[in-house]
């Protein structure tokens, strides 16, 4: 008899990890996609004003004020508002770079971009929820493009380097992949039982996976 409450218990404990699982996942979609539609708007509100890129203080400053921001309140309703504002920002940043391709004859290279990053996107979400495989074990290895991301960053900074440039790139893109399939394999598991989180992770891997996209395109275009 005990056996078989322990078994009826367990069952239920189980139902509803995995309805719990199920509401982070259905949040941060569609939070997601609010996001998305969002920080596009913004994105075009930036390039009809013209407006100017901001300088690297200001990125990072925004940037990484506006993430603490988000990570902080991400407890409470006032997260709703830091995601947007967060995503809102990023939009702004998009805008000076795709007048700029726009400018330079390479409009075709943004919605290249874009449909890559859509096709990767879903090709990667979709792999992990039909096949439910744990990618933690990417953890180590995104933990170590990081560093060579990093050191490769403040290089470039003063190299200027075409082919660190195309490198870079290529590794951004290999590492926003990595974070798409590592973060909905956290949501699905378990690891990951905040949907404003989970919706920044996942931004934050769309939105680099598109501009290092559009940055090898349009190096490639430009040798043309």
């Amino acid at each position: 008899m005990q056996q078989q409450s322990q078994i009826v218990l367990g069952g239920r404990e189980q139902s509803e990890s995995l309805l719990q699982t199920h509401k982070v996942l259905r949040n941060t979609y569609f939070l997601l996609s609010l996001t998305l539609a969002f920080s596009a708007v913004v994105a075009y509100i930036s390039m009809s004003l013209n407006l100017p890129y901001p300088g690297i203080i200001v990125m990072l400053v925004g940037f990484y004020g506006l993430l603490f921001l988000t990570n902080a309140l991400a407890n409470s309703a006032a997260g709703i508002l830091a995601v947007f504002a967060f995503t809102g920002f990023l939009g702004y940043t998009i805008g000076p770079i795709l007048n700029a391709y726009v400018g330079a004859g390479l409009g075709d290279a943004i919605v290249l971009a874009l449909g890559g990053t859509a096709a990767t996107f879903f090709a990667c979400s979709a792999y992990v929820l039909t096949t439910k495989k744990d990618m933690s074990f990417l953890s180590g290895m995104m933990f170590a493009l990081f560093i060579v991301l990093l050191i490769g960053m403040v290089a470039n900074i003063f190299l200027k380097m075409p082919a660190l440039q195309v490198a870079m790139s290529g590794l951004f893109v290999l590492f926003s992949a990595a974070g798409i399939l590592f973060e909905t394999s956290n949501i699905i598991h378990g690891g990951e039982t905040n949907y404003i989180r989970a919706t920044v992770s996942l931004f934050v891997s769309i939105y680099n996976l598109f501009i290092s996209l559009l940055n090898l395109l349009g190096i490639f275009r430009g040798d043309d």
